[in-house]
Parts: structure tokens; C-alpha cells; sequence
């Protein structure tokens, strides 16, 4: 069986994912204090860097998804626009409705990565 450069890369980006969840697992964070000292020792990072690590990358993911949202709805607002110049208005109500809500839920992501962090 041959494998074509779209099926390594998905392989590839699997792989990456499952590595990316095994470090942010909280297994060490929430680790007794006696094993929390023998895993500080064995690990790459400290307990508390591993949620520091975790809520930054989750915040961090979130508000670039949520930044690609609205950038797409902004963008398929104005080609909308720009073909039915009539139905403006209708289409930037709807726009800047989605808009807030996808904001609202990025909101709610970043808090909860900051937690993580200042919770570590």
C-alpha cells in the first residue's frame, strides 16, 4: 500500500496531536505530594509548568480560532455585500449578531486557559 503526501500529513498531524495531549494530560498537576516530588524529578517540566503550558496553549488556540471566525464572516459579509448591495443592512445585522457570539465564546475559552494557569 503507498501512501500519498495527503495521507503522511494527516498521519504526521495524528501523531503530533495524540504527543500535544500526552503533555497536557493533568495527571502530573494533580499528583499527590509525595509522587508530585518523584514525577518534578523524572519530568521534562515542573507540575505547575505543565498547567501553565496547557492554559496558554489553550488560550492562545482559542483566540486564534475565534479570530479566523470572524475574519471569515467578515470576509463572506463584504462579498455578500459587494453582490446584493440591498440586503446590506440585513447582512451586517446578521454579521455583527455571529460575530458577538463567536467573540462571546473565545471570551469564555481564554478564561478558562487563565484558570488553568493561575490555578497551577
Amino acid at each position: 500500500m503507498t501512501m500519498d503526501r495527503k495521507r503522511i500529513f494527516g498521519v504526521a498531524l495524528g501523531f503530533a496531536a495524540a504527543g500535544v495531549a500526552v503533555l497536557a494530560m493533568p495527571s502530573v498537576a494533580f499528583a499527590q505530594e509525595a509522587a508530585a516530588a518523584a514525577a518534578e524529578k523524572a519530568s521534562l517540566l515542573p507540575s505547575n509548568g505543565l498547567g501553565w503550558l496547557g492554559g496558554a496553549i489553550g488560550a492562545g488556540l482559542a483566540i486564534i480560532g475565534g479570530a479566523a471566525g470572524i475574519g471569515r464572516i467578515g470576509g463572506s459579509a463584504v462579498e455578500s455585500m459587494a453582490r446584493q448591495p440591498a440586503a446590506a443592512g440585513q447582512i451586517s445585522t446578521a454579521m455583527i449578531i455571529t460575530a458577538a457570539m463567536i467573540e462571546g465564546a473565545t471570551l469564555f475559552a481564554v478564561v478558562v486557559g487563565m484558570m488553568a494557569v493561575l490555578k497551577a
